[in-house]
């Protein structure tokens, strides 16, 4: 199945988006509903069919999404999958070398009411994706000159939550030489007040730094402690050796625009970069932070639940 999805995709990639595609998907959606009426005792096998279908028509025909509008609001339109065509792939670098690799997604956001702040975000997405091309082929270009070796680069992004209030939108970049090395970039936005929200905006003053750390450390020590030292923090207090470290590269607080996002259930979480807080094998670091260690010092609860 997966092989036959890949031709799938390999083919329309190399095909010229048909004028009449706006009449087929329509076609077959409208279809795909009288089917759920007429089989009405049956509809969740129905609908799960239906749903699958669309969800594999969208992997196809992303760059239909992206190239017709009339395709984009008839996807749209659809109750179940509308959210997620908000934030659609606009442009994908790929390479696939045997030494070399390269997969860079590059995030669109479509129908916020500010269009302003659209086209904000995405020419920084776009700017993003070529300035992450451009370094992959650059870093190539001088393995090759040193003799070859081995390098690739995946970039994509996640949409973390999206409902009327809020979008949430994750994007990671990995690099990956002798080790690899992950990054992630987070955006929360605020769809009815039309804004970026950044970590101080959320908070009366800056007493928010040193409540939000402490639970933070003692939460590592927690794990550090109940994982028998298998997790590992760069923390003073649990008992790992953290001699050889500087000192700045012991966890002692947050910055005050620390990478952070908001969930789904509207919990303030507090995201790490590998190799930050903790060792390679450690990963991306989470800590979603319980609102009554921070509610008194919300601006409001209006975010933060």
């Amino acid at each position: 199945m997966d092989k036959k999805l890949n031709e799938l995709k390999k083919q329309y990639q190399n095909a010229r988006v048909p004028d009449e595609l706006d009449d087929i998907v329509e076609a077959a959606i409208m279809k795909g509903k009288k089917e759920k009426m007429k089989n009405h005792k049956k509809m969740p096998t129905v609908v799960t069919k239906w749903v699958g279908s669309v969800a594999a028509a969208a992997a196809i025909f992303t760059v239909g999404l992206n190239t017709s509008p009339a395709l984009a609001q008839t996807v749209n339109d659809i109750p179940v999958i509308g959210k997620v065509t908000q934030v659609l792939t606009f442009r994908e670098y790929k390479e696939n070398d045997k030494n070399y690799g390269a997969d860079i997604k590059v995030a669109n956001v479509k129908g916020l009411d500010n269009k302003k702040l659209e086209q904000t975000l995405n020419e920084r997405y776009i700017a993003d994706g070529q300035k992450l091309y451009s370094h992959y082929e650059k870093t190539v270009k001088d393995l090759e000159k040193k003799g070859g070796g081995h390098y690739s680069v995946d970039s994509g992004y996640k949409v973390l939550l999206n409902d009327q209030q809020l979008l949430t939108i994750e994007r990671y970049e990995e690099q990956t030489a002798a080790s690899s090395f992950t990054t992630m970039k987070y955006d929360t936005i605020d769809k009815e007040n039309k804004i970026v929200l950044s970590l101080p905006m959320l908070f009366k003053d800056k007493a928010y730094v040193d409540h939000i750390s402490s639970y933070i450390k003692d939460e590592m020590i927690k794990e550090i402690k109940e994982s028998n030292q298998e997790k590992v923090y760069w923390v003073r207090g649990a008992g790992v050796p953290v001699d050889d470290l500087a000192e700045d590269e012991l966890f002692e607080s947050i910055k005050t625009n620390q990478n952070f996002y908001i969930n789904k259930k509207h919990q303030l979480v507090i995201a790490f970069d590998e190799y930050e807080v903790a060792p390679g094998y450690m990963g991306v670091v989470k800590f979603t932070i319980p609102t009554h260690v921070i509610e008194k010092d919300l601006v409001s609860n209006k975010y933060i639940k």
